[in-house]
């Protein structure tokens, strides 16, 4: 999977994914820190979060630092280049693994409103570093975020009417 050798692969992939939310709801889940910890991480079951700081704005960075159950260290670290409510968000970020910076990605998040929903479309652009071969993981793994996200947008869609109807119920 590693190697000691000096060199750097490219790869990049697309994900456009339908949510019956509008463009508001999305991009508050994905720029909203306490939102984004539910859904933006990694396994449950595998992973621990020691370290989450978000600053969505241009020039704001973002930093997630979590340990697997083995003991091995992952690091995310952004930082914002574009910022555009409801439609856009440029980021670039680099990858650690173990304290070895394995990658570093252009990443593009567009909210499209799409009928009374959005289209969320993802855009990544990667350089792999150093003998890290990545053979499609970084895509799967963020497929599987855009899951978490879906879940998460639904969940707080059904909490938000929840307390709306204990609200009225109290008039």
């Amino acid at each position: 999977m590693h190697s000691s050798a000096r060199s750097i692969k490219h790869g990049s992939f697309m994900i456009e994914r339908k949510f019956e939310q509008d463009p508001a709801v999305v991009y508050r889940a994905w720029t909203h820190p306490e939102t984004k910890a539910r859904w933006f991480n990694g396994p449950p079951d595998k992973w621990k979060e020691e370290v989450r700081e978000m600053n969505v704005r241009v020039g704001g960075r973002d930093r997630l630092v979590g340990k697997f159950a083995d003991g091995s260290e992952s690091r995310f670290e952004a930082q914002y280049f574009e910022v555009v409510p409801e439609k856009r968000l440029v980021y670039t970020y680099d990858m650690y693994w173990q304290g070895k910076k394995i990658s570093v990605s252009l990443a593009t998040v567009e909210f499209v409103a799409a009928g009374r929903g959005t289209k969320l479309v993802v855009v990544e652009h990667g350089a792999f570093l150093d003998g890290y071969e990545d053979a499609g993981s970084r895509e799967r793994g963020t497929l599987t975020l855009m899951d978490n996200l879906a879940r998460e947008i639904v969940h707080e869609r059904s909490e938000e009417r929840r307390v709306g109807k204990e609200c009225r119920s109290r008039w």
